[in-house]
């Protein structure tokens, strides 16, 4: 997978290069010498053209150097080639405990692993990173070393095996898809406690970018598409600041357990999700057009919802009973009972009928111009949950969706859409018919629950506050611990 070191070094650095590596972290031995860059979907000049704003041109590192270095790094760190890595990352400088209504600071100088996706949206995501990113993090001191993903869940198994102590933060340049794979790669690590801790960045180069639309509006930008996007997620990541951020635990009938960082979908938005792959290259508007041919031949699908809303939420200390039955490790689900049990009383269940969508959303955003969630965001600890019932027809299910550009949706006063605001859901799909996407990617059709962890990783943010949580959090001497100290990220 082509790799490149950025800033380049001066020439002088360069001669005093040391001849040889140590051996090469575990991230190295999972990437192959790459190929020439135009096979990978990319402008072969584009690998090696120089960008504004930075000394020299970049380089393709030798498979056997040492990954998430520059050369200046190499330099100074050849004395310590013996020196074994004692954390995941250098902390970021604390201020405030976040749950408390602040927030912490990557640090400076910062160096970050950027995982570009070159197939994602259009195509175009290398160019957009040297025209329009990497000026900027050369101006705010930010080091990189660019990594190309090759193929799906690439990332992931970067990030499941490899050394990141290289890195003060991992920044993700794709869309919603590539995030999720990093999420799950660092929680599928053996030191997965610590290794989501580490600070994570999205920059928008996919189809959807539903997460970094988020994240712009949390910051008090305008909603804004394509390069603009793109720019103001760079200020942020130059700004440094960072904040806490919901995950969502999901349990599969089949026993996979998925993690998500920004949605469940189930019905329309699926469809129209998975469906419109085929025209990826048109960026956001494969979206416009798979919904137009979904309503061409509106479905229904028969299931089951129930659901815990904040207002039933009682502080909930994982039990041994849970903790024997979740033999996975992560995060212990203690609101969720077993699949083959009723849910609890104290849950709203929606009788058995048919759905034209149901959806379970972290976030405002379910792409870069649909603010699905314009009642703010999310309790820490709680999610959007939105179903339509089957009866609504064509014209005002187009309406809805084209009200959802500017979150006008809910003014429409629709008889058939329900909102809610939930800490945990249970969805049983009738036959397994139906596709989920959880975060945009395909998942099998079957009876799934989850259950939102508040404040659980850290990501590049803005100047918004966290919101506050749904419930009260366990003092740090309880055990087991549900949610990673978030005052110290690495």
């Amino acid at each position: 997978m082509p790799e490149r070191a950025a800033p380049p070094a001066r020439s002088e650095d360069m001669a005093k290069r040391p001849s040889s590596q140590a051996a090469a972290p575990d991230f190295a031995s999972t990437v192959s010498t790459p190929s020439d860059p135009a096979a990978e979907g990319n402008d072969a000049d584009a690998s090696t053209a120089r960008a504004p704003g930075r000394e020299g041109e970049p380089h393709r590192l030798h498979r056997d150097a040492r990954l998430g270095s520059t050369d200046k790094e190499l330099k100074a760190g050849a004395t310590a080639e013996g020196s074994a890595q004692t954390a995941l990352g250098t902390p970021g400088v604390e201020l405030m405990d976040p749950v408390g209504g602040s927030q912490s600071l990557l640090p400076r100088p910062c160096r970050v692993l950027v995982l570009l996706n070159p197939r994602g949206g259009k195509g175009k995501a290398l160019k957009l990173f040297q025209s329009c990113v990497q000026p900027l993090l050369v101006q705010a001191d930010i080091s990189f070393t660019l990594m190309l993903t090759e193929r799906r869940n690439h990332a992931r198994e970067l990030v499941q095996t490899g050394e990141l102590g290289c890195w003060d933060a991992l920044v993700v340049m794709s869309g919603d898809g590539v995030m999720h794979e990093v999420v799950n790669g660092l929680m599928e690590r053996p030191d997965w406690e610590m290794a989501i801790r580490k600070p994570l960045c999205s920059l928008p180069a996919g189809s959807g970018n539903a997460l970094a639309a988020s994240l712009n509006h949390y910051a008090g930008y305008e909603q804004v598409t394509n390069e603009d996007l793109l720019t103001n997620c760079t200020v942020l990541l130059c700004s440094r600041r960072l904040v806490p951020m919901n995950l969502l635990s999901l349990q599969m009938a089949s026993g996979l357990r998925v993690f998500s960082v920004l949605s469940l979908a189930w019905g329309f938005i699926a469809d129209v999700d998975i469906e419109s792959e085929k025209f990826r290259r048109l960026g956001e508007m494969r979206f416009t057009l798979g919904t137009l041919l979904r309503l061409a031949s509106l479905r229904t699908y028969q299931g089951r919802l129930a659901y815990l809303p904040i207002g039933q939420v009682v502080s909930k200390m994982p039990t041994s009973r849970a903790l024997d039955r979740q033999n996975q490790q992560g995060p212990v689900d203690a609101h969720l009972v077993p699949l083959e049990e009723p849910v609890p009383s104290h849950w709203t269940v929606v009788p058995e009928q048919d759905f034209v969508l149901v959806l379970a959303l972290l976030h405002s955003h379910l792409g870069s111009e649909m603010f699905a969630a314009p009642m703010g965001r999310s309790e820490a600890g709680a999610m959007h949950l939105f179903y339509v019932r089957a009866g609504v027809s064509r014209a005002t299910l187009l309406r809805l969706f084209l009200a959802m550009e500017k979150g006008r949706h809910m003014e429409c006063n629709c008889p058939y859409l329900v909102y809610v605001p939930v800490v945990a859901f249970r969805l049983e799909p009738r036959d397994g018919k139906g596709m989920f996407a959880v975060d945009g990617e395909l998942v099998v059709s079957e009876t799934v629950q989850g259950q939102v962890h508040p404040n659980y990783f850290w990501m590049v943010g803005g100047r918004g506050e966290p919101p506050p949580s749904v419930e009260p959090q366990p003092m740090p001497s309880q055990k087991p611990q549900q949610t990673p100290p978030p005052e110290k990220p690495l």
